[in-house]
């Protein structure tokens, strides 16, 4: 057998499996071993079922010896996020109400994984609907940080980062709405990409035309991203708002030189940020970098003023549109700071939303203008290093009181409303030790090449 550990990249799993230096049931084990080490304390993986995983695995073996085609991800282990519907496999999306839950069919991105080969051995936690960036429900717990378990580890795909970083699995999936895939990328030091709006399609979905949310990758590595990258994006007859490009296209990241790269850095857009101190300085120790290895780094950003009314209309709208009628329902079944939002989206108006709609359209041709004088924009992944677990949210950032539990997710969530890709790739520590993101912006489409920047960052070895 290969020499091959939970550590190993995705890849070198991936390609062990396929040259049979390992099989699917012994990557399994390894797999297994360390989940049942470390997430007793964690608490990042749910509804796991070891019998059906190795039911699964020794099917992929089955598959590898009768010498099929074998899918990119074929025999990797593999746990869905808990608000993805996987058939036949509880799906509670973090909430009370859904806690017997078994969908009766994949949803698009789970059909897409799981015919790449997976063995699937159960689900990642969640907050309550997947709102708010801190992962705890009343059904499972609370996800704690592997790189410090007194701290959070971010969300809402908190359970997937922590998965990931710890070794659980060796990839994950998330989404992103207003900053879900890359908060908690940033907490527990893995590369986490809110793809371009339209890259990886949703299906089932209520409404096709509002794509605020997104699903995107998980990795401990820019390469190993792309590979899930490659397997979940692309178009699908069955969504009219899908980008065309196929999801091959993505699987090998292209080679970007960092010299003469124009970069925008900016560690507070312009005064629009309360920064952490430590993660402004690690930001502008990754300006420092770039400039040392050759990219024309110049302080500035794109006007954003309109985007956080933009995007919290839009949120509340969502969330009222989701989950009125189910709040009505069950008042008492949903986190206050959920339900307050919900409610709000209730008080809009047509008015309100048509508004958020004309801002939004005004933010994309402002940041068309913007990256013709830039190739990518470096800002914080996420204003605050990774916060106590006993907290719901920062109450502060550098003393100053945060007003909501939205706050603080400000440099994630003004660049939803863009709909640019945008990439968290790991790139220091606070002087205590927890992981620092820095984000990387792309303009509209460059999916492609954004991996490339964020490859040729993490390149230069910030993380030391």
């Amino acid at each position: 057998m290969t020499q091959l550990t939970v550590e190993s990249t995705a890849r070198e799993m991936a390609a062990a499996v396929r040259r049979r230096e390992i099989s699917a049931r012994e990557l399994l084990e390894l797999h297994l071993a360390r989940i049942a080490e470390r997430n007793p304390q964690l608490n990042a993986i749910v509804s796991l079922d070891e019998e059906r995983a190795r039911a699964g695995a020794a099917a992929a073996d089955e598959s590898t010896a009768r010498g099929k085609t074998l899918g990119p991800l074929h025999g990797l282990p593999f746990a869905f996020k808990d608000t993805h519907d996987v058939a036949g496999w509880r799906t509670t999306y973090g909430s009370p109400l859904f806690s017997d839950h078994v969908p009766e069919a994949d949803e698009l991105i789970v059909e897409r994984i799981r015919a790449a080969g997976v063995v699937i051995i159960g689900k990642t936690n969640v907050p309550e609907f997947a709102a708010g960036s801190h992962t705890f429900n009343t059904i499972f717990g609370t996800t704690l940080n592997p790189v410090d378990p007194t701290r959070s580890a971010g969300g809402s795909s908190g359970g997937a980062t922590c998965a990931l970083r710890a070794g659980m699995v060796p990839l994950a999936d998330g989404s992103d709405m207003g900053g879900s895939l890359r908060n908690p990328a940033s907490f527990c030091g893995v590369v986490g990409l809110r793809p371009s709006l339209g890259r990886v399609p949703s299906w089932p979905d209520a409404n096709f035309w509002e794509t605020t949310d997104t699903s995107g990758p998980l990795a401990r590595n820019v390469d190993d991203l792309a590979l899930l990258l490659s397997v979940i994006a692309g178009p699908d007859v069955r969504v009219p708002t899908a980008l065309a490009d196929p999801g091959v296209d993505f699987a090998t990241p292209p080679e970007v030189a960092l010299d003469g790269l124009r970069v925008a850095l900016s560690p507070d857009l312009g005064g629009l940020l309360e920064v952490d101190t430590e993660v402004r300085r690690v930001v502008e120790e990754t300006g420092t970098a770039l400039a040392g290895a050759g990219a024309r780094v110049e302080p500035d950003q794109p006007d954003l003023d309109i985007a956080d009314d933009t995007f919290r209309t839009l949120r509340a709208w969502l969330f009222q549109a989701d989950f009125g009628a189910l709040l009505a329902a069950h008042p008492d079944s949903f986190k206050p700071s959920l339900a307050d939002n919900i409610r709000a989206g209730g008080r809009l108006t047509g008015a309100d939303v048509a508004r958020a709609y004309e801002q939004r359209s005004t933010l994309s041709e402002r940041m068309r203008r913007f990256f013709g004088a830039y190739d990518v924009l470096v800002l914080p992944t996420s204003q605050v290093p990774p916060f106590p677990v006993d907290q719901e949210y920062p109450e502060d950032i550098n003393g100053r009181p945060m007003a909501t539990y939205l706050d603080w997710m400000r440099s994630a969530y003004l660049i939803t409303a863009t709909g640019c890709p945008a990439i968290s790739v790991p790139a220091g520590h606070t002087r205590d030790g927890l992981p620092v993101g820095v984000q990387i912006v792309a303009p509209f489409g460059a999916d492609a090449r954004l991996l490339g920047v964020a490859r040729s960052v993490e390149r230069l070895g910030l993380t030391g």
